[in-house]
């Protein structure tokens, strides 16, 4: 395992600290700060999305020949870890990280024309198109029609969860064409502009005051076939290799440890209610530490896969764990909080975190985010692949069960 930086990677490393100091405004950290949910509110997020695509670092994790900086996957480290340790807001990553590589490896010329250099500026908004009420985690057995007319489909059904819907202006889509066949075939990847006739975007509201779920609905929705990714029937194939960038992100862990350098100050600031601080706690403070081995070694995990892959092999399925290692222990670490900020996780004002809202949180501005990002990150362990659904894939690729 190799993990010391090259002269190169350090320079690099310099390079993203000097634009994040030049280019991440208090403006948009402070904005950022105070949003509860894994990304942050559009105009902020869209606002940060244009200064990295000005300077080529939006589609960071793209190939040259897709039109991205072709950095390796140390520089993709080093470039996670540091905005993640800046503060620097959340970017819808569908376009970029999601349907970006399936346009780049699934589509047609035409489409890689059209989408990919939008997809670079974030002159586009996406949102995924795949559970349904009843297609969850048992994604094959999704039931939304998309029947031939012509040049055309016709789209019938439903989607749910769907994160951004309601501010999207595309989504990207699984279709069922035919009902031949396992479950598995018979499905198509089709993309949809969201101002198509038919379509309507009904709110979900999450339990921490945040809307950012919507159920979709598509009644007679008319799209050209020229919208299909791939092969007819064979968008499983594309749902797969897309599943890949959903749990592939490289760095969990910095954020992670600057929930855990959060909890520390929050400690050095709260009473024990004996006298003393909340750090001068042994019980608190126990708990504190074991969570910060914890993460150490979800880091020293994370790095190995990093080493493993700068020299070309194969993370398999690695995604999965880590998807598993950062969900639960950001759970963790929101429960910690909760525990440290005391009676101040009691009020409930959603309206607060709205940037230029002029509500104020009765309470400590370090109090202010705790109790919704607690709320929201109940999610974290069912989105992208559930707990259970990640230890399967473990328990079968890697233990052999």
């Amino acid at each position: 395992m190799h993990l010391k930086l090259s002269d190169e990677d350090r320079a690099f490393q310099e390079e993203v600290r000097s634009f994040l100091a030049d280019h991440l405004s208090e403006d948009l950290r402070s904005k950022s700060a105070i949003q509860a949910s894994i990304r942050t509110d559009p105009e902020t997020a869209g606002e940060w999305a244009k200064i990295l695509g000005k300077k080529g670092w939006l589609a960071y994790t793209w190939p040259t020949s897709m039109g991205g900086p072709g950095w390796d996957i140390v520089k993709r480290y080093i470039f996670e870890s540091e905005c993640a340790l800046a503060g620097a807001p959340a970017v819808n990553s569908m376009g970029y990280r999601m349907i970006g590589p399936i346009i780049g490896k699934f589509g047609t010329p035409m489409q890689k024309d059209f989408y990919l250099p939008r997809i670079m500026q974030h002159d586009d908004s996406w949102c995924q198109g795949y559970s349904e009420p009843g297609a969850g985690s048992d994604l094959a057995s999704l039931q939304t029609r998309a029947v031939a007319d012509g040049d055309e489909y016709v789209i019938n059904g439903t989607k749910i969860w769907t994160t951004g819907a309601h501010y999207a202006n595309r989504c990207f889509c699984l279709v069922r064409t035919s009902t031949d066949g396992k479950k598995q075939e018979g499905i198509s990847f089709v993309l949809i502009d969201m101002d198509t006739p038919g379509v309507t975007v009904q709110p979900i509201l999450m339990i921490s005051g945040d809307h950012e779920l919507n159920q979709v609905f598509f009644d007679d929705v008319r799209i050209p076939k020229a919208n299909l990714i791939g092969e007819e029937n064979d968008g499983w194939t594309v749902a797969k290799y897309l599943l890949e960038f959903e749990r592939g992100a490289i760095a969990y862990t910095p954020t992670l440890k600057a929930g855990l350098d959060s909890i520390a100050e929050i400690a050095d600031i709260e009473s024990s209610g004996t006298g003393g601080k909340l750090m001068d706690n042994p019980t608190f403070a126990s708990k504190l530490r074991d969570l910060e081995i914890r993460v150490m070694a979800a880091e020293y995990t994370e790095k190995r896969a990093m080493s493993a892959l700068s020299q070309g092999q194969n993370p398999g399925a690695q995604s999965s764990m880590f998807k598993l290692m950062g969900s639960e222990l950001g759970q963790e670490i929101s429960e910690l909080k909760m525990e440290a900020i005391g009676h101040y996780a009691l009020p409930f004002l959603p309206e607060s975190r709205i940037p230029g809202n002029n509500v104020k949180f009765p309470g400590p501005e370090h109090t202010r985010t705790v109790t919704a990002k607690y709320l929201n990150g109940r999610a974290s362990t069912i989105y992208a692949g559930s707990s259970e659904v990640q230890r399967t894939i473990l328990s079968k690729q890697i233990l052999g069960l």
